[in-house]
């Protein structure tokens, strides 16, 4: 079969019945992308500026433009959408262009046929192009989730441990710092919020530093003040420990949700839910890719995932499908109530790469 077969058969499999094949602009705005995706995700976009100074970049990839697009045909209509073409993104040695392709399934009322659905395309894609021999990976942000919020700690630490979900070096740098807590930095005392930033103003004008350019003196004590909240809400040993060890376990799916359940409940953590919701889809994701490997502290490096996500790569670790579900994505995006959604994309070129092998 030629590459351009397997492309009309791909072109098959994201515009059946049901799908509608979705055509997005390839300039975007890059204001949903900085604001959804962050700073390191944003380092990755091909940049445009247009004559008024507004900024644009090349599409990244096709997710977002089809939530603003099913957002403004109406949010909760259940609908599927499909695509393929070609995405852009920077690499180390310069801008890139590539071939993606993919199944979203949103509004969907039966979450577990929709999540059917974009493995079935993903098998069907992989089966196409022969790809042998590869990793399932999967994680749960709902099953850690969970967990941090029965974990015994200040309230003002969870957001801050869940922003770093996904990003393992972060989140260990954070987890260092909390085992280690600083002491209370030096500054004014007994004073009121309306005196420190006076006592600031005066010090910045006496050092020659402008209070009009640059951090105020608000934001200067608004950051000194959090940090001072901070150093004095410690979390306990016990609850670095436990999530050091929830973050540790992963292999195969079965023993190791095994081992979170044990965890959980020798902690005194009541994850029920959210473990039967994981076993669900770990029985969804093994079938007919034998074992699979759960992750505890996998996770894309994006804060709109809800529920499982997952990933298959090939021998050598490339990935050549990944999905999930993103139930915050379009009220992110300005939609009214949460909006189930659940999607899967392949990339072309490293499929073509094991149809070649």
């Amino acid at each position: 079969m030629t590459a351009e077969t397997r492309r009309d058969h791909l072109k098959g499999l994201v515009s059946g019945e049901g799908v509608r094949f979705a055509t997005t602009p390839i300039l975007l705005p890059t204001a949903p992308y900085f604001d959804l995706a962050g700073e390191e995700f944003g380092a990755r976009l091909i940049l445009a500026v247009g004559a008024d100074g507004s900024e644009f970049c090349l599409r990244p990839d096709f997710t977002l433009p089809i939530a603003m697009s099913h957002i403004a045909a109406g949010a909760a209509t259940p609908a599927a959408y499909g695509y393929l073409g070609p995405i852009f993104r920077q690499r180390s040695d310069g801008p890139a262009e590539f071939d993606q392709a993919g199944l979203e399934f949103l509004a969907h009322p039966d979450a577990e046929a929709a999540f059917a659905g974009v493995l079935d395309f993903a098998r069907a894609a992989l089966a196409l192009y022969g790809a042998r021999e590869t990793r399932l990976r999967f994680g749960s942000v709902a099953l850690f989730e969970a967990l941090l919020a029965e974990c015994d700690m200040p309230e003002v630490w969870r957001p801050r441990i869940r922003a770093r979900f996904g990003h393992p070096e972060a989140l260990e740098r954070l987890l260092d710092r909390l085992a280690a807590p600083q002491a209370p930095t030096a500054g004014p005392q007994g004073m009121k919020r309306e005196e420190i930033e006076d006592w600031v103003a005066e010090l910045m004008l006496t050092n020659g530093l402008s209070v009009n350019e640059g951090r105020s003196p608000g934001e200067i004590v608004e950051r000194y003040l959090e940090k001072q909240a901070l150093d004095a809400a410690q979390v306990p040993a016990k609850t670095i420990a436990l999530l050091r060890a929830y973050l540790a376990l992963a292999g195969e799916a079965g023993p190791t949700l095994d081992a979170v359940e044990t965890l959980a409940r020798e902690n005194g953590i009541a994850l029920s839910d959210a473990l039967a919701a994981a076993r669900a889809r770990a029985d969804q994701l093994r079938a007919g890719n034998g074992n699979i490997v759960f992750d505890a502290g996998f996770s894309p490096r994006l804060d709109y995932y809800t529920g499982v996500v997952f990933e298959i790569t090939d021998r050598d670790g490339a990935v050549l499908a990944s999905g999930g579900q993103y139930d915050l994505l379009l009220t992110r995006l300005g939609a009214e109530g949460e909006v189930p959604a659940v999607g899967c994309a392949v990339w072309v070129d490293r499929l073509e790469a094991e149809a070649r092998r």
